[in-house]
């Protein structure tokens, strides 16, 4: 069975760890000695000899023949780790200066401010990517269809769990027919999203106002194939501004655990109810949403709206929302 091999991540490769370890279970040997214990040739072990002393896993005693021995693990990963942290030092100065260079120039090219992500996995990774990486706030437009399981709990905890930036999205009318919608955004409302309730045109997901990602095809049957990541740009600045604007004119989105004291109203139930009545959507798709039956649905609407004096369902959520019952 194949070593699980544990030194990758710091530079070294697969034939410099084997004989690495092969030497620190073996003790002192000869370059012969350790081609039997590796299976290899003693030409290969001289030819890498140099980098196995450059990196500092190893050393040679003195006298002859010629014999390795291996440098203490504490020792030698102390060195490895020293040494790719001052790789990482010079690559974060090298980075700062090329982006000096860019400055010169007068700004990034076309094809530098978009990038095109192909594959369903491929959207969900870079999309779940953005959201990990942002650290001031993440503004979404949720419309389906959707590049993220959304009814994946397990999925949903380990995202709750990583406490990332604060969030505000707008969802769409149309969001809430998706099967488990409401559970979801109930859930990112209790985890301190903002959510509000409007007109989305287009999906969207941007990132601390510096990383945008949206749809390349717009298609609500199916699922996102490929997207568009916009980075720093006059393009980038708009979708902000878009956002804002949609922002602004969307109906704060109550949906709260039904905690409230039974004489209340509306109690939580209702307000859930006359959310999605502002949002436009039937009584099938409320009745899908609440887990109710849509006979239900049709009698809550009725007393809904006599309760409001509202002549029709679009009143009624009009009402809700001018008497301050949806925030």
């Amino acid at each position: 069975m194949a070593q699980r091999r544990l030194l990758e991540g710091l530079g070294v490769t697969v034939a410099e760890e084997n004989s690495y370890r092969a030497l620190l279970r073996h003790g002192p040997a000869t370059l012969s000695e350790l081609a039997a214990e590796t299976g290899t040739s003693a030409a290969a072990i001289r030819r890498m000899l140099p980098r196995l002393e450059d990196l500092g896993l190893i050393s040679r005693v003195a006298g002859r023949p010629l014999r390795l021995v291996a440098t203490p693990p504490n020792v030698a990963i102390d060195i490895l780790v020293a040494r790719r942290q001052e790789e990482l030092t010079h690559s974060r100065a090298a980075a700062a200066l090329l982006a000096t260079e860019v400055a010169d120039r007068g700004g990034p090219h076309p094809e530098e401010v978009l990038e095109v992500v192909s594959g369903r996995d491929a959207v969900a990774r870079r999309y779940l990517q953005l959201e990990r990486n942002a650290t001031r706030e993440m503004l979404v437009l949720v419309h389906p269809p959707y590049a993220v399981d959304v009814s994946d709990d397990r999925e949903n905890r380990r995202r709750a769990a990583r406490q990332g930036a604060p969030t505000r999205g707008i969802y769409s009318p149309l969001a809430f027919e998706h099967p488990g919608m409401l559970a979801h955004t109930r859930r990112a409302i209790a985890d301190g999203e903002q959510a509000r309730l409007g007109q989305v045109p287009v999906k969207l997901a941007i990132a601390d106002a510096r990383t945008a990602i949206l749809p390349l095809v717009s298609d609500e049957d199916r699922a996102v194939e490929s997207a568009l990541v916009v980075h720093p740009s006059a393009l980038l600045d708009a979708l902000v501004g878009l956002f804002e604007t949609l922002w602004r004119a969307a109906v704060p989105l109550r949906l709260s655990a039904e905690t409230l004291e039974p004489e209340a109203w509306p109690q939580a139930s209702d307000a859930e109810v006359l959310t999605l009545l502002a949002a436009g959507m039937k009584d099938d798709a409320i009745a899908r949403q609440l887990g109710l039956s849509p006979r239900t649905v049709q009698r809550r609407v009725q007393v809904l709206c006599e309760r409001l004096g509202a002549r029709t369902r679009f009143h009624a959520g009009f009402l809700a929302a001018q008497h301050d019952l949806l925030d």
